[in-house]
């Protein structure tokens, strides 16, 4: 079976949207001054003898701008799950009462926020390199495919070379908006 022109487009457009998905699902992840649940996405608790995301093993929600809450299903799961949160780079600190975790979240100070800053542009960086590699990899396939014209072989080039600027421009869009996110005091 051949693969179109068409079809290493449309594949290459796909993994670029998965790619632009992927890194504004990480920026989620990045702690702004306002409590969301996604903060703690990324957290995994030692439950059951396994390594377990948090949201497996307990509820989290946002009750106010500033706090965060879990509840666990099991309430053995108490101590690994503020463990667990001690251990991310979060810079928080849980607060135990035997039935539930509240965790205030600080302002932020210029200092973090400028950490926080780095490490969006560091999440916005590894996407730009999956989006470029993408369109390596398509370019790639397109010289090599036969039975297609040189001007088809170009004209193919010069689409997947703008569908690779849009989703950059896509990238740096959600970088600005992370980026005002997180110096908004």
């Amino acid at each position: 079976m051949t693969t179109t022109l068409a079809d290493q487009l449309k594949h290459a457009k796909q993994l670029m949207d998965k790619t632009v998905e992927a890194v504004k699902r990480e920026f989620a992840t990045v702690r702004t001054g306002k409590a969301t649940t996604a903060l703690l996405d990324l957290v995994r608790v030692e439950a059951y003898g396994n390594d377990m995301p948090l949201t497996q093993v307990a509820s989290v929600a946002a009750p106010e701008p500033k706090l965060l809450t879990i509840q666990p299903w099991d309430k053995t799961l108490l101590k690994a799950i503020e463990k667990a949160i001690l251990a991310s780079d979060l810079g928080v600190t849980p607060s135990n009462d035997g039935n539930i975790i509240r965790i205030p979240l600080p302002p932020l100070t210029e200092e973090r926020r400028k950490e926080l800053v780095k490490v969006i542009h560091k999440l916005a960086e590894e996407g730009r390199v999956a989006i470029r590699h993408a369109r390596t990899e398509t370019i790639g396939k397109i010289k090599k495919t036969e039975h297609v014209s040189e001007d088809e072989k170009k004209k193919a080039e010069k689409d997947i070379q703008k569908v690779h600027d849009e989703h950059l421009k896509l990238v740096d869009g959600a970088v600005k908006a992370k980026e005002a996110e997180i110096m908004e005091v």
